[in-house]
């Protein structure tokens, strides 16, 4: 959320009508929040003082909190940042009955956090069977330990994982390599109310700061699980406390293939960092030696949501993330973990996104044609005046949905995929596939607004295939978070990740999902679990979700270099 850089808006103006959207004969998406009994609407809090938490909310997350094998969906709420504890509305969960049909059970579930939300992160950190939540906070976060029978119990003052800072987006992962979820916590601004200033825009209206008008850096924090159940706070430790930022995205993967999982977290008008894992939860900011700390040109840039994902089909995790207007959405392509190049200009993303900031952000493959695409959820963060405003509203923006190519090529598609433009301040915006029906499907969270939930509609060019990761400990199955999954299509090798922890402030489908065009047999899957370890999976039908089990493939021998 860096102060926009000097692009004058004629020029803006310009670059956006070089390049025409790609009109479609019929929708992407249809919007079905409402009729599903979805009435999520998101409070800020915002009343003309200006603090910067207001700007920032709030998260989605799409889960399986009951074991029926559909995605259920939880909002989170912020509020009012002056309310006393206890009384700003709650977070809500809404429970997937079939037939986009929803459900409110957050009284019954125990989850109705009260404090000014921001995101959420999802995992079976106890490896009991059953997805965990952990919700962040201006102010001490929440961990809700999933009892398996519908509800959840508080443990955060037991855990210790509260924090009492400003947390944004977080992750459970297995960085350690004991097999059980550690969690690492994203923190933006050390934030109080007397440290509020005034600032304002390039109207010269009174609006919000930039965060480096506070120069209140925070760092972040890891709390490292074990086999008990419990977590310790290993931020320290861990030496992720040597870098401090304004964090607001993280993502999670082995960027360098050496078997374990790095961690990269996008900062605000900052340098972002890479956290590079030696195995045992021991972190090294290499960031700036990896070419992913600032863009092309060596600038920070602002940093919001963020993805490891293989853009160019190279078996490599490349990093897409996205910015301030002005300032472009940014691709970073990996070469083997040997360094990161700013490679944007490739994508056919970056001249339409000098125009908007964006937030949640995800690739998938929504028509199913093999080639991955693109949803960005956009809104501004300071008032902008111009002739084409978008409504009332003068931090709306239009979201962005992009048709994939081929490797790393991109277009716009019209109106963002939906037959009326939906126009809204954008966050938190979670992926999955919410009815079972083989297509990927949108959540997002709109500031002030009611949560949107987008069906896939669009006409399916192929079919697909989607598998679950998973282990048995201690008698119970358990989603394993972090697996590479490969298959092989018409000579190709396609690698998804099936982890949750991408976008911003939210927290999305495990399952790793594939479009596969025409195939009608998908062959060479495998699995590269956290910690190296390769097993290869028979060949499997398209149209249908499978299980991938920890032990039930075969084991790849390593071989050992000459």
């Amino acid at each position: 959320m860096n102060l926009e850089r000097s692009i004058p808006a004629s020029v803006l103006g310009l670059l956006a009508a070089t390049v025409p959207a790609i009109a479609d004969e019929s929708p992407w998406f249809e919007e079905v929040g409402e009729q599903a009994g979805i009435d999520f609407r998101h409070q800020s809090g915002a009343a003309g003082d200006f603090r910067f938490p207001e700007i920032m909310g709030g998260g989605v997350a799409l889960f399986d909190y009951d074991g029926d094998g559909d995605l259920d969906l939880y909002c989170v709420q912020s509020g009012d940042l002056s309310a006393e504890a206890g009384t700003n509305p709650p977070n809500r969960l809404f429970r997937n009955n079939g037939d986009w049909v929803f459900e409110d059970v957050t009284e019954a579930a125990g989850v109705g956090n009260t404090a000014y939300g921001m995101g959420v992160a999802c995992g079976d950190y106890d490896r009991d069977g059953d997805i965990d939540l952990y919700v962040t906070n201006v102010g001490p976060n929440a961990l809700y330990q999933n009892q398996g029978d519908g509800t959840f119990k508080d443990i955060t003052e037991k855990s210790k994982t509260g924090d009492g800072r400003w947390g944004t987006s977080a992750a459970f992962t297995d960085l350690d390599g004991n097999g059980f979820l550690d969690l690492f916590v994203v923190n933006n601004l050390s934030w109080t109310r007397t440290i509020e200033t005034s600032c304002n825009n390039y109207n010269n209206e009174r609006d919000y700061c930039s965060p480096n008008n506070y120069n209140a850096r925070s760092t972040d924090a890891l709390f490292l699980a074990n086999s008990r159940g419990g977590f310790s706070n290993a931020s320290a430790r861990a030496g992720i406390q040597v870098v401090s930022g304004n964090g607001l995205g993280i993502a999670c993967g082995d960027f360098d293939l050496d078997g374990d999982v790095d961690v990269y977290v996008a900062n605000d008008a900052t340098e972002n960092v890479l956290w590079k894992n030696d195995g045992k939860a021991n972190f090294t900011n290499v960031a700036l030696a990896k070419g992913c700390a600032v863009n092309g040109n060596g600038t920070p840039e602002a940093g919001m949501g963020v993805q490891f994902v293989d853009v160019d089909m190279d078996g490599d995790l490349d990093l897409f993330m996205t910015h301030l207007r002005r300032e472009s959405n940014t691709f970073y392509r990996n070469n083997r973990g040997r360094r990161f190049s700013d490679r944007t200009n490739m994508t056919g993303t970056n001249l339409t996104s000098l125009k908007f900031t964006g937030f949640g952000m995800g690739f998938q493959d929504f028509d199913l044609d093999g080639h991955l695409d693109l949803f960005v959820a956009n809104g501004a963060v300071q008032s902008w005046k111009q002739e084409d405003r978008f409504s009332d509203d003068p931090y709306a923006e239009p979201n962005h949905l992009y048709r994939g190519q081929g490797g790393t090529r991109f277009e716009e598609v019209a109106g963002a995929g939906t037959a009326k433009p939906l126009i809204g301040t954008s966050r938190g915006a979670a992926f999955g596939d919410i009815d079972n029906d083989g297509d990927v499907d949108v959540v997002y969270m709109d500031r002030d607004e009611r949560v949107k939930v987008l069906r896939n509609t669009v006409e399916r060019k192929g079919n697909w295939v989607g598998f679950s990761v998973s282990g048995v400990k201690g008698g119970k199955l358990s989603a394993i978070v972090g697996a590479s999954v490969r298959i092989q299509i018409d000579g190709r090798d396609i690698w998804r990740d099936a982890d949750p922890a991408y976008s911003y402030l939210s927290s999305n489908d495990p399952r790793a999902h594939f479009g596969v065009g025409a195939a009608e047999k998908v062959t060479g899957i495998l699995v590269r679990f956290p910690g190296g370890r390769e097993e290869t999976y028979p060949d499997a039908e398209p149209g249908a979700y499978h299980d991938l089990r920890l032990g039930r493939g075969t084991l790849v021998e390593k071989q050992e270099p000459k």
